[in-house]
Parts: C-alpha cells; sequence; structure tokens
C-alpha cells in the first residue's frame, strides 16, 4: 500500500491562517538608550491612539489582532469602554502587565522589599491589574519584578523568596477561573548581584506551588549569552508549563530589538520546539507577544517587520520534513538529520507567505501597503498638542 503524503506547505498554510502575535502598547511610544528618549512625529499621546496604530498593523499583516496594556502607563478612567474602542478598530485587549519597579518606593523591591508598607502598596498593584483584567476580559496576567539586590549582605535571600511566594499566592488566588498569572524571569539588570526571579527555574518552581493556571513566560532577550532558549521552551512546553513568549532580539543584553534581527536561526529553532511540542495547535494556550522597543526605527514599520520576521521563522518551522528528521534522528545519522532543519531554514518563504497573505485579502507586501496608506502622515498632522507617550507612559 502507497504511503499518503502530505504537502508539509498545506499544514504551513493552515497554521499560518491562525497564527496570533500580539502588540505591545508601549511599542508605539518614543523610546531610546539611558542616555535619551528620541522623539518621532505622530508618536501616540495616550492608550486609544496606541491601539489605533496597533490596529494599523493588524490592518497590513492580519496577523496581530491583540493588544497587551502596560498599568499604570495604560491607565484610563473607563477600561470597558477602552476595550469597545480596540474592538470597533478590529482589535482586542490582550495580556495586562503590571509596573511594580518605576516608583521611588521601589528602590529595595516591591514584594520582596524588606519593608511590609512597600509590600502591600505592590500587592495592590497588582490586584488592581487584576479589576482591569476583569474590564478588559483579559486572560493574562504578566508579572515581572526588578526585585533583587546589587550586594552581598544587603538582603536575605531565602527570606525574599518567601516575600515573593506569598505575594504570588495573593495575586493567584484573586484570579478568576478563566484568567492566568505568567510569570517572566530576567537574569539581572537592575540588580546586579542576585535577582529574585533571574531563570527560567526559579520562575517554574513558583508556578509549580502555585497551581495549574500559573505558567512561565519566556523572554527571548533575558538570558546569559549563548544560553540555549529552544531547550528551555522544550522542557516547559512538555510539562504544561509555557504561558507565552515575549519575542525581540539582543546583541549583547535584554536590547529589545526587533525579533530575528539578531539570530533568526535561533528564532527558527525555537519555533522549531515550538511546533514540535503543539504551542501552535488549534487547541494551544501558549500566547506569542512582541516585546521591544523601536528606538531608531518607525514605531508601526517596526512591528509589522517583526511580525513579519516570526511569521517567517514559524513557516520555515512548519516546512520541516518531520518523518525524514525523526529516521535520521532514530538512525543516529547526525549529518543527515542536522540536513533536514538547514534545508527548511534555508527555505525562502516570502512567496508562500505572499501568496497566503492575498488569499485572505491582503497586500501581499504589508510594509508597502503600510506605506502606501499614508497613515504615519495623517497621525503626524492630527496628533499635534498634548504629551507624546513613551517608555515609562
Amino acid at each position: 500500500m502507497a504511503t499518503e503524503h502530505h504537502d508539509p506547505r498545506d499544514l504551513a498554510r493552515t497554521v499560518l491562517r491562525r497564527q496570533s502575535i500580539e502588540l505591545p502598547s508601549w511599542a508605539f511610544g518614543n523610546s531610546g538608550t539611558r542616555f535619551k528618549v528620541f522623539g518621532q512625529p505622530g508618536v501616540p499621546r495616550d492608550p486609544w491612539e496606541k491601539i489605533a496604530d496597533a490596529a494599523e498593523v493588524h490592518r497590513h499583516t492580519g496577523a496581530a489582532p491583540t493588544v497587551a496594556l502596560h498599568i499604570p502607563w495604560d491607565r484610563v478612567d473607563d477600561y470597558a469602554a477602552l476595550a469597545d474602542h480596540a474592538r470597533d478598530l478590529g482589535v482586542r485587549i490582550g495580556t495586562i502587565n503590571a509596573n511594580v519597579f518605576q516608583d521611588d518606593d521601589y528602590k529595595l523591591g516591591s514584594v520582596a522589599n524588606p519593608d511590609p508598607a512597600v509590600r502591600r502598596k505592590a500587592l495592590d498593584h497588582l490586584h488592581a491589574c487584576v479589576d482591569v483584567m476583569d474590564a478588559t476580559g483579559s486572560r493574562d496576567l504578566k508579572l515581572w519584578f526588578a526585585d533583587g539586590t546589587n550586594y552581598p549582605g544587603q538582603d536575605d535571600l531565602r527570606t525574599r523568596q518567601d516575600r515573593l511566594s506569598e505575594a504570588l499566592h495573593s495575586v493567584y488566588d484573586r484570579l478568576g477561573t478563566n484568567q492566568r498569572l505568567q510569570l517572566e524571569y530576567k537574569l539581572f539588570e537592575p540588580a546586579f548581584y542576585s535577582t529574585d526571579v533571574p531563570d527560567w527555574g526559579t520562575a517554574y518552581a513558583h508556578c509549580l506551588e502555585l497551581g495549574e493556571r500559573a505558567v512561565v513566560c519566556v523572554d527571548t532577550g533575558h538570558h546569559a549569552p549563548h544560553t540555549n532558549i529552544e531547550f528551555i521552551v522544550a522542557f516547559l512546553l512538555r510539562s504544561g508549563k509555557l504561558g507565552s513568549f515575549d519575542f525581540n532580539s539582543r546583541f549583547y543584553a535584554d536590547d529589545d530589538l526587533m525579533v530575528g534581527a539578531a539570530d533568526p536561526f535561533q528564532l527558527f529553532r525555537i519555533m522549531h520546539e515550538v511546533v514540535r511540542g503543539g504551542a501552535l495547535d488549534e487547541d494551544s494556550e501558549v500566547a506569542f507577544m512582541l516585546d521591544q522597543c523601536h528606538n531608531i526605527e518607525p514605531k508601526i514599520a517596526g512591528q509589522i517587520r517583526s511580525v513579519m520576521n516570526v511569521q517567517e521563522a514559524t513557516a520555515k518551522a512548519l516546512l520541516i520534513d518531520t518523518a525524514e528528521l525523526a529516521a535520521a534522528q532514530q538512525e543516529g545519522d547526525v549529518l543527515g538529520a542536522n540536513a533536514v532543519l538547514m534545508d527548511a531554514f534555508n527555505t525562502d518563504v516570502r512567496p508562500l507567505l505572499a501568496e497566503l497573505r492575498e488569499e485572505q485579502g491582503l497586500d501581499p507586501d504589508p510594509m508597502a501597503a503600510h506605506r502606501r496608506s499614508g497613515y504615519t502622515e495623517r497621525a503626524a498632522a492630527e496628533r499635534k498638542g498634548g504629551t507624546q507617550a513613551g517608555w515609562g507612559a
């Protein structure tokens, strides 16, 4: 009996049609380096305009239907009205990100601070973020803590973990039955001696303790140099604890550059494990979000480019001949197995994606379509007066 052959391009088309990449509201504001923030014409002045810019990205890519908010950067009086505004523009409010790292009170930490009054302030904010989730219909609360120490002896490492755990349990208990806690980790910065959630193992351990609705967020820029991120992805998927990605690129530290700019092969390897682990299946709850700061490039165009880069890496990962790869691995054919991966990575998937966009009624070149739309020029003309949004606002 002949073996039925399935064209991997058919699978790629199916998966790419439903792929969803969340945009961060803060990426549309002014940003820069620690030396200077660079302003650009037409930058949003409030969350309403940020969502309008995010909708422009989705209009041309068809793959970015949700927008993550950062509280208090995106604070408004009526979050339900903001959610309605997003729906009117063809997108939805996605992940709610908490901010417990910018107030002066948090100099020595937030939920792990030695001062109980500061810990209470931080916890109240986290609970308030769940209130925002209730108003917007958001599923995920993302927590990243800048908590840590700069010097040996500054604070007790074990006690800080106790304080962190107590706060996480309080927030977890406040969540609704359909809501999740996403715990993000970061190797260093701003703390340089110890970080309270420095790696995926620490985040994983806390999430195991909390329960099934606590999952780990992997930010691709938050690791030591040369870390095998795809192994982390494979492990967390295998254990059912991978909740989301914050996609960006880094050359040196947490650079927050456009996705795939520094190492597109790494992004491809990550997406291979994503496909292998079922994270792109129709019933998967793994969320894919961009988290980057466009310091010198145009905001909307930078987001479009990153979405396209994720789509290209995904398409290549979906074109891997998995049967041939498995056979080579089983036979111990080192070069053969590697060649299967390299063949897929070296495939030009741009014609496939252009064809898919045309099938969806989109322009095959989202970057060119955005340039022709005149959206940036109209925004620059209309958004005069007021204060432009920026990193931290």
